[in-house]
């Protein structure tokens, strides 16, 4: 990705254009745009002469610009939603900002609630925690970046309206992508009337924007790209790495962790919508179906490396595998992987050597045009 030119996301799009990175798309321009007035907007808040010495005391003088309340990007996948809140944010005339993954943020929030509770605890508590968390998360960030926002669990629902109210009064700009329009948000989820204060608020505040040019970038990609790669090796890494920069616009991705049933499950690479691991590093490991589906939902293409050979002596690592592979099936995501042996020779013979052939069976089909084209299941 070429650096970013300072001037805001509609040049840093340009900019990519000018390189050969994008195609031209009206829809993406359009975002673009609207980005690029509530980058405007920011700086001129940023620049806005404040009130000083007695006059702040005394509460005269000019007031400073209210930040621009912020931006919610929908559509389906594929269609450069991440993309463009990324070159929005590298330019953002902030200095306190910080771009999440929403599920990520919110488990953050969560710990921030329970330590304070255990704070609070020996003066009685308090009646209400979150207005606190949100104002001290305002002080630390003006400028808040979610990626893929959704709300899957009724622990997140409860408290979203009164943490965003806050942080929004607070004067915290928020911009997000979601594969849901507003109304769709938690759709169907328990108690969903008392989440309804929340849609309101992001209809009311934020600018609501559609993204569907009837184009999958990220379809036509993987499409271009090997996705069962054999044998294992220095070849099958580097093309892996090409798979992961493709499919993620250049980025390094970094350790991520996901929640589930209580337990922490690892993601040693993750950027937006991808995850990368070695094979042992899931299937050597104690992990479940739990674990596998909480990864299933919060990606959408999968790089596992160096799957080995399989037999009665690696029992083990060959069920957790078998796990792993149902749990992305059943989700529709994409697995690009690296393996000592074609699918048909990973495990063939000895004990569990026949029910494995359900796992052959989806591999390949997993690699069909047909399975690349499905719509990956967030929920």
């Amino acid at each position: 990705m070429p650096a970013p030119t300072g001037k805001g996301p509609l040049a840093n799009l340009e900019a990519r254009l000018a390189a050969g990175l994008v195609r031209a798309d009206a829809e993406q321009r359009r975002v673009a745009e609207r980005l690029q007035a509530l980058h405007a907007a920011l700086r001129r808040a940023q620049a806005a002469p404040r009130p000083g010495g007695l006059l702040r005391l005394l509460g005269l003088g000019r007031k400073p610009v209210a930040a621009p309340a912020g931006i919610y990007i929908w559509g389906p996948v594929g269609t450069g939603k991440s993309m463009l809140m990324d070159l929005f944010f590298a330019d953002a005339p902030v200095a306190k900002k910080r771009r999440v993954h929403f599920h990520e943020f919110m488990l953050e929030v969560h710990q921030r609630l329970f330590d304070r509770r255990q704070v609070t605890a020996a003066d009685g508590g308090e009646s209400d925690t979150i207005p606190p968390i949100a104002r001290a998360i305002a002080s630390e960030t003006r400028l808040l970046c979610f990626d893929e926002m959704q709300v899957t669990n009724i622990a997140d629902a409860m408290i979203l309206w009164r943490l965003f109210d806050t942080l929004l009064a607070e004067g915290v700009t928020v911009v997000a992508t979601s594969n849901r329009v507003p109304d769709d948000l938690y759709k169907g989820g328990l108690q969903r009337d008392r989440f309804q204060p929340f849609i309101d608020l992001l209809k009311a505040r934020l600018e609501v924007l559609a993204l569907d040019g009837g184009r999958d970038y990220r379809l036509r990609r993987l499409r271009q790209l090997d996705m069962y790669l054999t044998p294992a090796g220095a070849w099958a890494d580097r093309k892996l790495e090409e798979a992961f920069a493709s499919l993620t616009d250049g980025a390094k991705g970094s350790r991520r962790v996901l929640r589930t049933q209580g337990r922490d499950v690892v993601v040693p690479r993750a950027a937006p919508g991808v995850a990368w691991a070695d094979f042992e590093e899931w299937c050597g490991k104690p992990l479940g179906a739990a674990d596998f589906l909480c990864i299933a939902e919060h990606f959408h293409t999968v790089i596992l490396r160096n799957v080995p050979r399989l037999s009665p002596r690696n029992r083990d690592r060959a069920w957790r595998f078998t796990t792993l592979v149902d749990a992305l099936y059943e989700k529709k995501v994409k697995l690009i992987c690296s393996a000592e042996a074609s699918p048909d020779r990973l495990y063939v013979e000895g004990d569990g050597a026949f029910e494995f052939e359900r796992v052959v069976s989806r591999l390949m089909e997993m690699q069909s045009p047909e399975y690349l084209g499905l719509e990956h299941i967030e929920d």
